[in-house]
């Protein structure tokens, strides 16, 4: 898509010279703008020459005259002005391939663009890497990126994405290497194929690779009742194994899912170092539990006061602990309610999944005053759950007011709500 504007920032320099939603940015310094980094590149100057194609349609060339590293202000539609580069694998658990139709057309979408891991820390396999790509990797020094590994195994990795190019992932690190570009790595387990020895082998290689990766996080195979691949899912056994293995060695975190599963204590903070991979769910719930002990809670609220805390399977443990020390708050009666996923399957445990008629039935009969999710739930930017229904839909079936946390990893916006009770 070409370089839209999605918005000005107010008073930037954008603003001041009348840019605005729906303009065609053409090129900078007659140069064409493939990407963002294209973008933020040539904006790199102190005198510029900025082509716009307003939406009117009229073509106007503007001189400008900046500090060299203050930005125009643009917001634009999409990170990427041409094509994003496709997925070309077909991963045995690749979680788009377990959607059912009818959901959003975005959802979808199945991209492997080493653009976006550079931009938005999205995952990439590396397995369409073409050389003029690595050659602007290089050039640019592009990084941190985020890789999906899975398996250093080649015929393993072959296997498991179903892609002949998937067997070229070490020489594709050690390129990473060379070129001292740092990347953060991603191991999707799934019994039976990468666990174990496999799991202990990958992790080996990783280690070879010494200051290149600066962090791997293993994550549980997601599975959905529309899945068409035979999948283990990792269960108690297997996530106290996954555990053992990871503890060997440095910078190597598993998701919260693997603690909750394992039947075991979520680490303290120094497990995760800078907390990198919050994306994976590496860290989430140490984070929210350590930001509410920084929290300093009124003794008593104006008026007696009950909310729901609506949340997911994965994240109960962290809101119990929030609600019991919110019930200290004399007025004020806390609820934590996980959300169960009959629209996924019961195996599907993550809050930025849930649905509207699931939130529904989870909260219906509940009695509240207001009822607090977080908006992973929601498509950013908006009141749209994954199933095509909006917030209204779910306030209209419930007859409830919902308070949305921005952060999902602070409980600050909740302790602030209290104030205005």
């Amino acid at each position: 898509m070409p370089a839209i504007v999605s918005s000005v920032e107010l008073g930037s320099i954008a603003d001041e010279i009348n840019i605005e939603a729906g303009d065609e940015i053409l090129s900078i310094d007659d140069c064409e703008l493939t990407d963002l980094i294209d973008y933020n590149f040539y904006c790199k100057s102190e005198f510029l020459t900025i082509s716009v194609k307003k939406i009117s349609g009229e073509l106007e060339d503007i001189e400008i005259e900046k500090d060299f590293d203050e930005p125009l202000g643009i917001i634009f539609e999409s990170a990427v002005f041409d094509k994003i580069k496709p997925c070309l694998n077909k991963c045995i658990f690749c979680f788009v391939d377990q959607q059912p139709k009818g959901l959003r057309d975005t959802l979808y979408v199945k991209d492997d663009d080493y653009r976006l891991s550079y931009l938005q820390g999205t995952y990439i396999t590396l397995t369409n890497l073409k050389e003029e790509d690595k050659a602007r990797i290089s050039k640019m020094h592009l990084g941190p990126l985020y890789v999906s590994v899975h398996t250093t195994n080649p015929d393993l990795r072959v296997k498991m994405l179903k892609n002949p190019n998937a067997k070229n992932i070490m020489e594709n690190l050690r390129w990473f290497k060379k070129q001292e570009i740092p990347i953060h790595c991603q191991i999707v387990l799934c019994p039976g194929y990468n666990d174990g020895k496999e799991l202990d082998r990958t992790l080996k290689d990783l280690k070879s690779l010494k200051d290149t990766v600066l962090s791997v996080a293993i994550v549980p195979v997601g599975l959905t009742q529309f899945r068409t691949e035979e999948l283990k899912k990792v269960d108690k056994e297997i996530a106290k194994e996954t555990l053992k293995i990871a503890s060997k060695y440095k910078n190597v975190c598993c998701s919260d899912e693997f603690f909750l599963l394992a039947e075991e204590e979520i680490p303290p903070s120094e497990y995760y170092g800078n907390f990198s991979q919050l994306s994976d769910g590496v860290g989430s719930l140490r984070l929210l539990i350590d930001d509410f002990k920084t929290i300093s809670l009124p003794k008593s609220i104006n008026k007696k006061t009950k909310l729901t805390l609506a949340t997911s399977y994965a994240a109960k443990t962290a809101i119990e602990f929030i609600c019991k020390e919110l019930n200290k708050v004399e007025n004020l009666t806390c609820e934590c309610v996980p959300v169960k996923s009959t629209y996924w399957g019961n195996n599907i445990t993550v809050a930025g999944l849930i649905t509207s008629d699931d939130l529904i039935n989870a909260i219906k009969d509940i009695k509240s005053d207001i009822t607090i999710i977080p908006s992973v739930m929601l498509k950013p930017f908006s009141e749209d759950f994954l199933d095509g229904n909006t917030l209204s839909y779910v306030k209209e079936k419930t007859n409830k007011k919902f308070f949305i946390v921005k952060n999902s990893n602070s409980a600050k916006e909740i302790v602030e709500m209290l104030k205005t009770l």
